[in-house]
């Protein structure tokens, strides 16, 4: 079976803003391939495109975007089982995205690989999060 697109429909607050930047930049938010569903990395942004200021608050925009795409495939954030986030000054920065994981995340828990980077695509953002989760029979 080959992978299928995400479609995202008209109208959503969250990705309408975003549709000519998949584009632009030729990537999906999520495909379905192999009974899992495959989130594309997601950046802690408000969905008007701004960025807050602390760690805490980009974390739960990340999450909130992964839980819209959770969502529309028909899935919950207990479907995920392999998240991977990226942090820049990961030494400041993981106590408030740790703080605001567990608002979001419950058990049983994900697989989970924490990485520091040098950098994301914007300046003022400091963690992105891309995840995986098992699609229901």
């Amino acid at each position: 079976m080959p992978p299928d697109v995400l479609e995202i429909p008209p109208g959503n607050e969250m990705f309408d803003g975003y549709r000519a930047a998949f584009e632009r930049y030729g990537f999906a938010p999520a495909v379905k391939a192999r009974g899992f569903l495959f989130i594309s990395g997601q950046v802690g942004v408000r969905p008007d495109g701004s960025v807050p200021e602390n760690v805490g608050e980009q974390t739960l925009c990340a999450l909130a975007r992964i839980g819209e795409l959770l969502r529309i495939a028909g899935l919950g954030f207990g479907d995920l089982v392999d998240v991977t986030s990226y942090h820049v000054d990961i030494e400041t920065s993981l106590p408030a995205f740790l703080e605001a994981k567990q608002r979001v995340i419950r058990a049983p828990y994900p697989a989970w690989s924490i990485i520091g980077i040098s950098g994301l695509s914007r300046p003022a953002l400091k963690v992105e999060i891309r995840a995986t989760a098992a699609l229901r029979d």
